[in-house]
């Protein structure tokens, strides 16, 4: 099971994540969910950088599927945005009676 946390300040404000896990709905380079969550957050921390200039602190151990991601800057709006449409396409897996087995979507203050 993938495992996916989000981390929120007090204000609310999304400030990184951690997903770490394998899915294991499908054989590797054949798993539709682990695939999907891969897209979503590393696409998110691309996004995050590129597009807003904000930078973020990035942990990657594929053997464990982990990929950690914080900002070292204040959130923003734009930074909010992005989280949230990460946020979105996780819940929508995570909800979908097909995949719900295999994500977990959690949130935590920091």
């Amino acid at each position: 099971m993938t495992h996916v946390t989000i981390y929120r300040n007090r204000n609310k404000e999304c400030i990184g994540f951690t997903a770490i896990g394998h899915a294991d709905y499908a054989q590797a380079g054949e798993d539709l969910v682990c695939a999907a969550v891969s897209v979503l957050v590393i696409n998110t921390c691309n996004a995050i950088e590129k597009l807003t200039g904000t930078a973020v602190s990035l942990v990657t151990e594929e053997e464990e599927g982990l990929i950690d991601c914080r900002l070292k800057d204040a959130p923003s709006e734009q930074t909010g945005l992005l989280f949230s449409a990460m946020i979105l396409g996780i819940e929508s897996m995570a909800e979908n009676e097909d995949y719900e087995e295999y994500i977990q979507l959690s949130f935590e203050e920091v």
